[in-house]
């Protein structure tokens, strides 16, 4: 027992580690755990090992936010967080924003659980009849998201046309023999983070003082935020390719409509709910289907090889620890960069992590041995799309079509 412990709280360590250092992904420390679990399964049981890899998850997904709210360092889960994020830093709502993220990460996981038996009796059956299906699900609900997100034809030619770049961008890299974690890396670094930063530059932000006193309070929008995040959360299961900025307008719809995008609080809630409950439900989904969805669920899935209901409910548990310690750290870390970020030269900041992120993409493309050239074409060709949502006045949510379209692509061909 006392090592399963200790997995956990190692593991929770590793992904505040993971979360809060740019460019270092979960995925990354996992790969290296799973290569060397032929070494390790000789001292530690296989399950020591999955509560390292699910403790790092879970904290990875709620710590992420730090980073992407305050620096606009966005990874895949993160990368709709940055605008809002930044919006409540510039009124001096850091401390909130924190509190937000670490409310809705908390609370989905656990309406994720409360619905699980749901889930048990009604998933299995639901997935084996639209699994042939699934790649018009996706291009129904991608064209909804056009009409949703537009209310113009002009701005629903943009987002189309932005969303289908994006696409053949994604598509061409996903399957180049180029590393996913390079790609991913090179991919949402450029669309997201630097461009959002270049843009910020631009507009000459400032960071003003942050408040020193919060007022976070806990009221409907934000129940309906934590609920949305849930719920969404564990749909996202069945459609691949579809990130946070989809799965909160699905749980939008959901619970009656409201508008997430002028409101930063539900907004911030819901998705820092997509990105740790799905992190969870990614593990259900081994138990249902027998198809890990994350990268973290494959290594385990492996390291077990045989995943039972008693896994199952052994692993729920381990999240729920999981994420109860980690809100604790991402609240007093928050308020820690949020009381350093107002001393620091904004301007001198993104111009560091700009070169940091750029550095960092070249650094990973070098030692993947990846086509340098190559790569720094794909990363400059992400930072100009990136721009493009920013002066067009379109949604950039548009932009994770980079996943959307090789997710329909594989799934017509699983179809037909």
């Amino acid at each position: 027992m006392f090592d399963l412990i200790l997995a956990c709280i190692i593991g929770i360590l590793c992904g505040v580690v993971t979360g809060l250092i740019p460019g270092i992904h979960v995925n990354t420390v996992g790969a290296f755990i799973f290569a060397s679990s032929s070494f390790l399964l000789a001292s530690y049981s296989p399950e020591v090992l999955c509560v390292f890899l699910i403790s790092m998850a879970i904290s990875h997904a709620l710590l992420e936010f730090i980073p992407s709210m305050f620096l606009g360092v966005p990874e895949e889960g993160t990368v709709l967080s940055v605008l809002p994020g930044h919006q409540l830093l510039l009124e001096g709502r850091g401390k909130e924003a924190v509190r937000l993220a670490a409310v809705g990460g908390f609370g989905a996981i656990l309406i994720t659980v409360i619905l699980l038996p749901i889930f048990i009796m009604v998933l299995p059956a639901v997935y084996g009849q639209i699994k042939p299906y699934i790649w018009i699900l996706l291009v129904i609900i991608t064209i909804f998201m056009f009409i949703r997100l537009n209310n113009n034809l002009k701005s629903f030619l943009w987002s189309a046309g932005l969303f289908l770049f994006s696409g053949i961008m994604g598509y061409i890299l996903l399957n180049s023999p180029v590393s996913s974690n390079v790609s991913l890396l090179c991919i949402f670094t450029g669309l997201f983070g630097v461009s959002t930063l270049i843009y910020s530059l631009q507009q000459r932000s400032f960071v003003p003082t942050q408040n020193r006193f919060h007022h976070f309070k806990i009221n409907s929008d934000i129940l309906r935020g934590i609920f949305a995040g849930g719920v969404a959360g564990s749909i996202l299961g069945f459609l691949p390719g579809f990130g946070p900025a989809q799965g909160s307008l699905i749980a939008q719809e959901l619970i009656g409509g409201g508008d997430f995008e002028n409101n930063n609080e539900s907004f911030i809630t819901a998705l820092s709910g997509v990105n740790t409950s799905d992190t969870l439900f990614s593990l259900v989904m081994i138990f249902l289907i027998g198809n890990p969805r994350s990268g973290i669920a494959v290594y385990v899935n492996n390291i077990l090889q045989n995943f039972d209901f008693n896994h199952l409910l052994f692993f729920v548990f381990t999240a729920l620890t999981a994420v109860s310690i980690s809100v604790f750290l991402c609240l007093k870390l928050g308020d820690i960069v949020s009381e350093l970020i107002e001393k620091i030269n904004y301007r001198k900041l993104s111009c560091f992590v700009i070169t940091f992120m750029s550095l960092l993409v070249v650094g990973f493309a070098l030692w993947y041995r990846a086509n340098l050239f190559f790569m720094l074409l794909v990363y400059v060709t992400a930072v100009a799309i990136g721009l493009l949502p920013h002066y067009l006045g379109v949604n950039k949510s548009n932009l994770m079509g980079v996943l959307i379209v090789p997710a329909i692509v594989v799934y017509f061909n699983l179809g037909f």
